[in-house]
Order: structure tokens, then C-alpha cells, then sequence
């Protein structure tokens, strides 16, 4: 047998360089003669050159340095590309046994390895370098096949069953066993920590054959697939601890670890598990020191983001599984706090998370451990405001992982709440986010539960306090108690000889029993004062660290409610759930917040997005109201839902009150509301005892009529209660009550979008029916309280929504309310009244002194003639509120016409015979010369709408046109405001039913708009305007200015109605912008919050109509740059706001121009300044204007 002269850095430097290079001469000949002609090298070939090696190997480890062995192996080895995965898997097996038996005659055999070491050597070197090479092409093999596998899939179960029998076909060429059986022969290799020393006696041969070993390792840990594995994992990780213990592999192996963390994310965190296993099993961590030391030094490139990534992961997984290793280097890992990357910042955030987690639970705290402590709060707290919100977010994060552990930190907990309160104004939403959860998870685990429950209601707490306070008064010693209140010594008593009196009873010995047990009493006494003063004193430490973190809670949640109103939805609904946590736990600030949750149900559910919101809406309000505690009955659990029910409608506005019946209508609708609750809700409003509040009467109304939305037959089984309680006596002496019992009565006919989808039509009520008459009834009732307006507005809304013929009935009601105003009142005029205060308005247009100033009656009391402009008023809102209701009904009429001849069209049979086609074709002829009857109708109703309703002979409402215009015209004379308000009211309602009438009386109206002292007057003339707009748009067209000019209204209440009259008016083109947008875009920076937020709505949902922001951008510079009052702050606000919709580089541009052309005639540097800053704002790209501006503002004065 000729024997191989191996040299193991020869055979390295060929097999790095070029594999394939590596000569083979003394090959298998039929091995040699397949180098040019690779198909030849079959399974049937390889077997025959292999099953002779494998039976010399198997008898002595040393036939592998045949020559003609070693160089057929090598041989097969270069072509392992080619070769199938059989052979591949046979050589493996070939070379691992063999391996493994010169290990174990090693091992066994001391006397005889001790001869032949050199031979040993030799042996193992060539193995080593075999298993190396081999792993390394089955690793290049499985590579190979897992990129084939994916073709294959996702086309049909057919695919994979190819796909398997491809596997079969080709042999198994899954080494995952085969790979285990190697790593545990390596192990069983390196364990010879005392036979390697004297077989590798240098440390460069030991370290090239170590390296033999690892090598392999690091390429199976390079594959994502077989780090999956956990037994090839933990073999791999043995075989690299075994060779850093016993064999001084650590040096390369901090090489190899870092580089693998720079190249291959897959392993960052099993180096970590792997650096645990090197510390905790095999007591080895100066490895994990070194390569954080290096890590802590490494600078990353800026453009390099899958480094730090790997790194990052790294060092958090490490710090989860080895705190102690890493906290010894924290020191140095602090300097990667100030690295460029934001990911490395995040993971030392996090360490500082998980090492505050690990010191916390250790037993041995001494100042170290405290100063460690301090140590790391300290760089969470300075994360809060680090520059990228990633960092940002992940210490918050950290902080609400920190929350869970059993060690509250209560000193920074409350400092943490102030900070999480602090980012909720984060320009980062995601921040913001985090902030919430950060809070809601600080509410939960809050410290303040073990005196007096886990409630953080704040007025509890300061009740607390106060009693504290109290106590410690009461135990405090009075000012003049020698010893205890006055802490001031005599310095001339210091300055006296001190003398002992001998008759003094100073010493024990010189006092009797009863002395002494005086003496005793009081010493205890004072004890325990002593001892109760303390204790109360850390009470009161104790309820103000409480009162500190309930004031922050109540702080944020003013911020989080703005939130509410937020685009992201992952923030809204972790502000319902912050708001949610705070109820459970009794926060008073966050009733606003539940009550503001309310307007989300109207967030647009056209979007997964919507339906989300809606849907965790309905689910939190379900949580908090709707579902009784566990333990309750039915019957408790329906009168506890129907009592929140109720609650829910307490000192709600308008607005919530509409939120709050969309929400009740659509949980009706999904059947979350069981009957039995409506049941209660009935009997709360029915129950004729006196101790039920009035606002529970109110409520459970409210409600049921929310709920008819929904489900109209709620109302139709209970209408008797409704004309016995809310239209009977606890009606009148409760106007609320009757009001919300009209608004319930309008549900049994649904009207618009309801009435489409309500399952059962109701039909409408005859004049004489018991309803219609306790209606009217109502409406007539004599009463000073202004809430009689609301009541008759709901009133007659009802009665034209159930009556067949409800303008009958209201004529009727007219009738008779005339006869009461006027029946003592013939045909003069009504006396004139005093005013507290002489209004300005229409002096010009009063009555002849003599009239005016007419002293009233003697005989005439002060009451009556309050009761009378009182009565008038009264009659004239009836009067405005029937016109308003009749136009509506008359347009009803018209769809209702429409709809049955539609239907009629649809019902008639299909003509089949000659005679029918031509009778057809004969009334279509008939239609197109006369008109249609559909034609005829609206033509009809048009007419009675503008001639007959206020100019018809027979008409009630004609006597009234002229009567409100003279109370209008002449307020000096009708000096009372509220029949003033009324009277305009009345007129705005009528100028909406006839053209002619509103075109008569614009001038009155815009006149009472400009010169009213009343704000809800000019708020009502500003909304009848809009009204117009729709109804009669050429005649206010002209007049919007005067509609802009209330954007400037002193009152906000009126600003606000003009704001969103306008805005809905132009929206919806029904006026057309005339350059008065200037005044709307000043509105963006209004002192109140709700117009500034209106104004930023309109502006947002302009800019989706035709470029209109572009189109008059130059108009609204034009406007806002000549108003003096307006600061160049808020200026520069509004362009920025106003410049943000300029998205085409093309219209940018173009105002550049038209901005560019005004500097030669700017007369002022404010005038340079406001046109620079615009067009600093635009994108223009425009070279020649960016070198005038640049010039600068030219000042030239002419010499004197």
C-alpha cells in the first residue's frame, strides 16, 4: 500500500484556493477515466470504487492514507457537484466513521498511540480535512435542492407528490442525521483534551486542526434551515464550546461570531443562546466579554442597515438569556447610545429594559445595585426624547414591560407618567400610541392599592388627605408647650449656674409609686404620639404621591380626547381602550372621554379602517354599559343595563345626544339589546311613583326613542303610556319630558332613509285621533318657560309626521291660538313695551314720537303685558315652524304621487292586442300636447308653495307676512327682545317658502343680520341665509358678502354657525367663491380651537374639487396680506396650511410666477417678507426668481 506524505497546510491552501485544482493521480483508474465525461460517473461506478474503501475503513481507521483511498475520495469530492446525494451521503458516512474509530482507538489504546503519534496525526489531520470538505459540498447539495423545492410549490397537491417521488428517486437528501452523527464524532474528537496536547504540539498545528472542525460548524450555522434544528443547533454549539474550552478556539471564535452578526441576520439570536451556553454550561465568558467589547467599538456605516439589525437582536436576546454577562460590559455598550443608527439605540434601550427586569428580582441589594438601578432609568427617561421615533417608542415600550414586575420603582413610575403624558404630543403617531398604552398600563398596576382599593377617584383621594391633615393637626403639641412646640432656648438660662434643688423630686429614687406610674404614663404616652404622628405621616407621603399620579391622569386625558379625533385608527381605539381602563378604575376625567368616544360611530365604515372603529366602539360601550356584573339575574341585569342606559343621556349636549342615538340604533339593529331591558326602560317612564328624578324620567324616553330608529314597533305597543305620562300632566308640568315624548312619537313613522328600511309601514292617523289631540293640546298650553319652543317644535314635527292631514289640524290649532293672543286685544295695535335697554336698530324707520313714546295704560298690569308680547311670540314661532313643516309635507306629496304612479306604470298589464298599442301610443300622444300629470302636479305645487301659502285669500299664513314684517321693521315700538327674536325667525321661515316674500323682505333680514345686539339672532338670520342659498340661490348670490362679513362677528357662537353655514354652502356648490375665501382661511388662526379645526376641515376637503386652493390661492394672499390686525406669525401659519395643497410641481410654478411678478411693487419689507415666504413655500425650481429674492428688499431714498 503506497502511503500519502500529507500536509495539512499544503492540502488547505489548494482546497481554499480551488478545489477543483487539487491533483489526483493515484485515483481509481475507472474513476480518472469519467474527468472528461461526467455522465459515466454512475451510482453503479461510485459503489464499485467506494464499497472497497469503506470495508478497509471499517477494518483500520488508517486505509484512508492509501494513496490511491485518499485520492479517490478527494477525487469524488471534486465532482460532488455531479455526484448524487447517495454517494455524497456514503462518503459522509465513510469518512465519519472513520473519524470516529481512530477517536476511540485513541482513546483506548494509550500505550500504542503514545508510539505513533506522528502516524495519529497524520490520520486525524486527513480525516478532519475529509470531513470539512464533505460537509461542505452535502451543505452546497441541500442548498441546491431547498432553491428547487419552491418551484414546485403552490402549483396542486400533484406538484408535491412529483416533488416527493423526486426525492425518493434521487435517494433522501435530507443529512440531518447524517450531520448529527459527525457533530457528536467532532465532540467525541475535541473531548480528548489530554490526548490532542501531546499529538498537536504546537498551537498553530492544534489551531489548524481545531479549525479542521469548526470550520464545518460555522457553514451548517450559515444555513437559516439547520439553525431551525434544534438538535443540529445545540450539537453545533457543543462542538464550538468543547473547542473554545479545551483547545483555546476563542479568539477565532469571536471572529467568526462577529462576522457572522454582520452577514447573516438568521443568527443573531442563536449566538446569543450560544454565548449563554458557553457562560452558564461550560463556565467559559470571557468569550461574551470580548465580542461585546468589540461590539461596543464597532461603527457602523450610515448606509448599512442589516449590520446594526443583526446586532441590535443580538445584543437584546443576549441581555433576555445572560443579564450578568452583559450588565459587567453595559458600560462600554453605553457608548453605542450616541451611534448613528437608531437600531442599535433601540436594542440598548431595550438591555436597559431587561437588566432593570433582572435586578429587580436579585435578593442582594446594595449600593451598587441602586446606583445600577438609577443608572438605567436614567437612560429610558432620556430615550423619551430621542431623535428618532422608533427610539422613542421602544422606551416607552420598555416602560410598559416594566409595569408587570413586582417591584413598583413608585418614584419612577410617576415620572414615567409624566413623560408618556409629555409624548402624547409626539408629532409621531406611533409614539403617541405607545404613550396611551404606556399610561393604561400604569393605571392597572398602579402602587396605590393597598390602603383603601385600587380606585384613583381623585376628590376620594383628597378627602383623604385632608382628613390626614387633620389628624396630624390635632396630634401636634400647641406653640407653648415647653419642650415640644417652642424649640427657642434662653441663653441667659444657659449663662445661670445650673443648681439641684434637694427637696426637687428629679431622680427615680426620690418619687413615690404613684409618681412613677405618672411618670411611665406619660412617656407611653408620648410614644405612641410619637409612633401615630410618623405613621400618619407617611400616610400623608403616600396619598400625595397618589394625588401627584391621578392630577398627571387627568392632565393627559384632556390630550388623549383630542386624540380621539386622530387619522390613525390603531391610536383611536388604544384611546377607547385607555379610557375604558381609567372608568374600571374610577378617573373622573375619563367620563369626558367615554362621552366623546361617542362621535366616532359616525367615522365612515366604507373602509376596513371604519368598520374597525365602529366596531371597538360598540364593543367598548358594550363592556362599560351592557354587560351586568357576573352574579346578576335577568331581572338585575336589566334593570343595572337600563340604569346606564339612562345615566348615558345625563347632561349629554345635542351633539352627543345624536352620536349617542346612532350608537343605540345600530346596537338595536345587531340585537344587543334584549327586550326585557326595553321593558324596564318603559317602566321607569311610566311609573307614576314621586321619588323618580325627573332626568330618569327623561332619560329612559330619550332612549326608548333612540332605539325606535331602529325598531319602530317599541313605540306603537306603548303609545297609550306616552299620551298618560309625557303628554299628560307630568308633561305639562315637565316641558323636557313632553318634548322628548313628541320626538319618541315621530319614531312610529320613520321618515327619509328610515322609512326604507323600517320592516312595517304605519299608516297615518286621522285629525280626531287621541295622539293628534293630546298633541295639540300641548302646543297650546299656556306657559312662560322657554322650553314651551321646544315642545311646540316638536309637537307640530309630529303631527305632521302622523296625521293624514296635518295642515287641517294645525290650521285649527292657529285658530285658536289667535283667538287667545287677540281676544282682549281688538283691532288696535299692541301697546308698546318698555326695554331695559333702547336698541339702535331701525331708529330711522320708528313711529312718529307722539306714537312711540304713547305712556301705557294705567289699567294694563305689568304681567299682562309681559304675558302678551310673550303669547305673540309664542304664536309667531307656531306660525314659522307650521310654513317650514308644510313646504316639507307638500314635497312629501309630491314624492308620494310620484311613487304611486310609479308603481301604477309597473302593476298595469302588458299589452298584447293591436287595440291596446295603439290606445298606448294614442295617450302618449295625448301626454306630449297636454303635459303630463306629473307635470301638472309639481307645477301645482310650486304654485301653492310661492302664491297661495302666504298670498292665498283663504290662507292663514297671509294675515302673518305683513304682521312680521312691521314687528321687525319696528323694534323701537315692539321693544321686547325675545318677541324680536321670534318675529325674525318667523320672518327667515316664511322668506323660505315664497320667492316673492324673501325677495321683498332680503333687505330687512340682512339689515336685522347686521345691526342685531342678540348673537342667537344673528346666529338664526345667518343659517336662514344658507337656507336661502338653497331654495332660492339667484337672489342670495348677490348678498354672500354680507354672509363672509359674520367671519368676523365679535360673538364665536356666530362665527362658528357662519363658519360651518359657509362651509357646507360651498362644499356643496350652492354659492360660488368670489375671492372671499381670504376670510375663511383667516379662520385658521382663531382663538377658538373648534373654528380653527372647522377651518382646517373645509380647507382639507376643498382641496379634493378641482384644484380649487390653487385657483384662488393668489385672491386669499391678496386678502390676508392687506389685513392689518393679522400677526406675521398667524400669516405665515395660513400660507403654510394653504401651501401644502400645491402638489403639482406644474401649479407651484405657475404661482411662482404670479408671487415672482409682485416683488418689483412691493412697497414695504413686510409686503418683500410675505411674498418671499410664499414662494419659499412653493416648489417652483425657477432660478431667476430665486436670484431676485435672494437680492433681497431694495430701500431707496431720494436725496434732500
Amino acid at each position: 500500500m503506497n502511503t500519502i506524505e500529507f500536509d495539512i497546510n499544503d492540502a488547505l491552501k489548494h482546497y481554499m484556493s480551488d478545489p477543483t485544482s487539487i491533483a489526483t493521480p493515484d485515483a481509481d483508474s475507472d474513476l480518472v477515466d469519467c474527468k472528461n465525461n461526467h455522465e459515466s460517473l454512475t451510482n453503479s461506478l461510485i459503489n464499485t470504487v467506494l464499497n472497497p474503501i469503506v470495508d478497509s475503513v471499517a477494518e483500520t481507521p488508517d486505509a484512508v492514507l492509501s494513496s490511491s483511498t485518499f485520492d479517490s475520495l478527494q477525487f469524488l469530492l471534486k465532482s460532488s457537484s455531479i455526484l448524487h446525494t447517495h454517494a455524497l451521503s456514503k462518503i459522509l458516512d465513510l469518512i465519519v466513521s472513520g473519524l470516529s474509530a481512530e477517536a476511540n482507538t485513541i482513546h483506548t489504546d494509550h500505550e500504542a498511540y503514545e508510539q505513533e503519534i506522528s502516524h495519529h496525526k497524520q490520520v486525524l489531520e486527513v480525516f478532519g480535512f475529509l470531513l470539512q470538505w464533505v460537509i461542505a459540498a452535502v451543505e452546497t447539495k441541500a442548498a441546491e435542492k431547498t432553491i428547487a423545492t419552491p418551484a414546485a410549490r403552490g402549483r396542486g397537491k400533484g406538484a408535491k407528490s412529483k416533488a416527493a417521488a423526486g426525492k425518493d428517486k434521487d435517494g433522501s437528501w435530507d443529512y440531518s442525521t447524517q450531520l448529527l452523527t459527525a457533530l457528536s464524532t467532532m465532540c467525541l474528537v475535541l473531548n480528548m483534551k489530554l490526548e490532542l496536547p501531546k499529538i498537536f504540539l504546537t498551537t498553530s498545528e492544534r489551531d489548524t486542526f481545531i479549525g479542521l472542525l469548526t470550520r464545518p460548524v460555522y457553514m451548517i450555522l450559515e444555513s437559516e434551515q439547520r439553525v431551525k434544528n434544534t438538535a443540529i443547533r445545540m450539537h453545533a454549539f457543543k462542538v464550538l464550546c468543547i473547542a473554545i474550552k479545551n483547545h483555546g478556539h476563542g479568539y477565532a471564535a469571536q471572529i467568526s461570531i462577529v462576522q457572522n452578526l454582520t452577514y447573516f441576520e438568521h443568527l443573531a439570536e442563536p449566538m446569543a443562546e450560544f454565548l449563554r451556553i458557553l457562560g452558564q454550561e461550560f463556565l467559559h465568558e470571557q468569550l461574551s466579554d470580548e465580542v461585546l467589547r468589540e461590539l461596543s467599538n464597532k461603527e457602523f456605516n450610515s448606509n448599512d442597515t442589516r449590520g446594526p439589525k443583526s446586532v441590535s437582536s443580538f445584543i437584546v436576546k443576549l441581555s433576555e438569556l445572560a443579564p450578568k454577562m452583559v450588565i459587567k460590559q453595559m458600560t462600554l455598550l453605553a457608548k453605542q447610545l450616541d451611534s448613528e443608527s437608531y437600531a442599535l439605540r433601540c436594542a440598548l434601550i431595550e438591555v436597559c429594559g431587561n437588566l432593570l427586569a433582572f435586578l429587580s428580582k436579585q435578593e442582594e441589594r446594595g449600593d451598587n445595585h441602586k446606583s445600577q438601578l438609577n443608572a438605567f432609568f436614567d437612560v429610558l427617561e432620556e430615550r423619551f426624547l430621542d431623535l428618532n421615533p422608533y427610539c422613542r417608542c421602544r422606551a416607552i415600550q420598555v416602560y410598559v414591560k416594566l409595569c408587570d414586575l413586582e417591584q413598583k420603582f413608585p418614584k419612577r413610575r410617576q415620572k414615567a407618567a409624566e413623560l408618556a403624558a409629555r409624548s402624547l404630543e409626539d408629532k409621531s403617531s406611533n409614539v403617541r400610541r405607545n404613550a396611551i398604552k404606556l399610561l393604561g398600563s400604569l393605571i392597572k398596576t398602579h402602587p396605590f392599592s393597598i390602603m383603601h382599593g385600587s380606585q384613583l377617584n381623585l376628590k376620594e383621594w383628597n378627602a383623604r388627605l385632608d382628613a390626614v391633615d387633620a389628624e396630624l393637626n390635632a396630634l401636634k403639641p400647641p406653640a407653648e408647650t415647653p419642650g415640644l412646640g417652642d424649640k427657642t432656648v434662653d441663653a441667659a438660662l444657659l449663662d445661670d449656674a445650673t443648681q439641684m434643688d434637694v427637696d426637687s423630686p428629679r431622680k427615680p429614687a426620690d418619687m413615690n409609686d404613684e409618681e412613677k406610674i405618672a411618670l411611665v404614663k406619660k412617656a407611653q404616652e408620648e410614644a405612641a404620639t410619637s409612633e401615630a404622628m410618623n405613621k400618619l405621616t407617611l400616610t400623608r407621603r403616600y396619598y400625595i404621591e397618589a394625588l401627584r399620579f391621578i392630577e398627571v391622569l387627568h392632565g393627559a386625558t384632556i390630550t388623549i380626547c383630542q386624540l380621539l379625533g386622530s387619522k390613525n385608527k390603531s391610536e383611536v381605539i388604544e384611546a377607547m381602550d385607555y379610557f375604558e381602563i381609567g372608568d374600571a378604575y374610577n378617573i373622573e376625567q375619563n367620563k369626558l372621554g367615554i362621552r366623546r368616544m361617542l362621535r366616532l360611530i359616525w367615522t365612515k365604515s366604507n373602509s376596513d379602517e371604519g368598520k374597525g372603529i365602529q366596531n371597538h366602539l360598540i364593543e367598548c360601550y358594550k363592556r362599560l354599559f351592557f354587560e351586568a356584573p357576573d352574579g346578576y339575574n335577568a331581572n338585575d341585569a336589566a334593570n343595572y343595563i337600563a340604569r346606564n342606559m339612562i345615566s348615558l343621556t345625563f347632561g349629554a349636549t345635542p351633539a352627543e345626544l345624536t352620536s349617542l342615538e346612532q350608537l343605540l340604533s345600530t346596537m338595536m339593529q345587531a340585537n344587543h339589546i334584549s327586550d326585557i331591558v326595553i321593558l324596564k326602560l318603559w317602566q321607569v317612564y311610566g311609573v307614576q311613583k314621586r321619588e323618580i328624578s325627573k332626568s330618569q324620567r327623561r332619560g329612559s324616553i330619550i332612549v326608548l326613542g333612540m332605539l325606535a330608529t331602529a325598531k319602530p314597533e317599541i313605540m306603537v305597543g306603548e303609545m297609550e303610556t306616552m299620551l298618560r305620562v309625557g303628554l299628560g300632566r307630568l308633561g305639562r308640568s315637565d316641558l323636557q319630558l313632553a318634548k322628548y315624548t313628541c320626538i319618541a312619537l315621530r319614531r312610529i313613522n320613520p321618515t327619509g332613509r328610515q322609512a326604507k328600511e323600517a320592516k312595517v309601514q304605519t299608516s297615518k292617523l286621522t285629525n280626531d285621533h287621541a295622539i293628534l289631540g293630546k298633541l295639540a293640546a300641548i302646543i297650546e298650553v299656556e306657559s312662560d318657560n322657554k322650553e314651551w319652543y321646544g315642545v311646540a317644535e316638536q309637537a307640530i314635527s309630529a303631527i305632521y309626521t302622523l296625521s293624514k292631514h296635518p295642515d287641517t289640524l294645525c290650521s285649527e290649532i292657529l285658530r285658536r291660538k289667535i283667538r287667545h293672543v287677540f281676544q282682549q286685544r281688538t283691532a288696535k295695535q299692541p301697546e308698546p313695551e318698555e326695554a331695559e335697554e333702547p336698541s339702535q336698530l331701525f331708529s330711522s324707520m320708528s313711529n312718529p314720537p307722539d306714537e312711540a313714546e304713547a305712556p301705557p295704560k294705567a289699567t294694563e298690569p305689568e304681567e299682562k303685558k309681559l304675558k302678551g308680547s310673550i303669547a305673540l311670540s309664542q304664536l309667531l314661532f307656531i306660525v314659522g315652524h307650521v310654513a317650514i313643516k308644510q313646504i316639507v309635507h307638500l314635497e312629501l306629496c309630491e314624492l308620494d304621487f310620484k311613487r304611486r304612479k310609479a308603481e301604477a306604470e309597473k302593476s298595469k298589464p302588458v299589452e298584447s292586442s293591436p287595440a291596446d298599442i295603439a290606445a298606448k301610443e294614442a295617450a302618449d300622444d295625448l301626454d306630449m300636447i297636454g303635459g303630463t300629470t306629473e307635470d301638472d302636479f309639481t307645477e301645482a305645487m310650486a304654485h301653492i308653495r310661492e302664491r297661495e301659502l302666504l298670498y292665498g285669500e283663504n290662507s292663514l299664513l297671509s294675515n302673518f307676512g305683513p304682521l312680521v314684517s312691521e314687528i321687525c321693521s319696528n323694534n323701537t315700538t315692539y321693544k321686547d327682545q325675545n318677541l324680536q327674536a321670534a318675529a325674525t325667525l318667523c320672518l327667515a321661515k316664511l322668506m323660505c317658502v315664497s320667492s316673492e316674500y324673501c325677495e321683498a323682505n332680503l333687505p330687512l333680514l340682512i339689515t336685522i343680520l347686521e345691526r342685531s345686539q342678540d348673537p342667537i339672532t344673528r346666529s338664526n338670520v345667518v343659517i336662514a341665509l344658507g337656507d336661502m342659498a338653497v331654495c332660492f340661490n339667484h337672489l342670495i348670490d348677490e348678498n354672500t358678502d354680507f354672509l363672509y362679513r359674520r367671519l368676523n362677528d365679535k360673538d364665536a357662537s356666530v362665527k362658528r354657525t357662519c363658519l360651518m353655514t359657509l362651509t357646507f354652502l360651498i362644499l356643496a356648490g350652492q354659492v360660488k367663491v368670489k375671492g372671499q375665501l381670504g376670510e375663511m382661511a383667516k379662520c385658521l388662526e382663531d382663538d377658538d380651537k373648534r373654528i380653527t379645526d372647522l377651518s382646517r376641515m373645509f380647507f382639507t376637503e376643498l382641496s379634493t374639487k378641482d384644484n380649487a386652493v390653487y385657483n384662488h390661492f393668489v385672491d386669499m394672499f391678496s386678502l390676508l396680506t392687506a389685513e392689518k390686525d393679522l400677526e406675521e406669525d398667524s400669516l405665515k401659519k395660513i400660507l403654510k396650511f394653504l401651501a401644502g395643497f400645491i402638489e403639482k410641481d406644474k401649479h407651484a410654478r405657475q404661482l411662482a410666477d404670479k408671487l415672482a411678478a409682485r416683488l418689483p411693487r412691493c412697497e414695504t419689507a413686510r409686503q418683500w417678507n410675505d411674498v418671499t415666504y410664499a414662494l419659499s413655500l412653493l416648489q417652483h425650481k425657477n432660478e431667476e426668481i430665486t436670484r431676485v429674492v435672494t437680492a433681497g428688499f431694495k430701500i431707496v431714498q431720494a436725496n434732500a
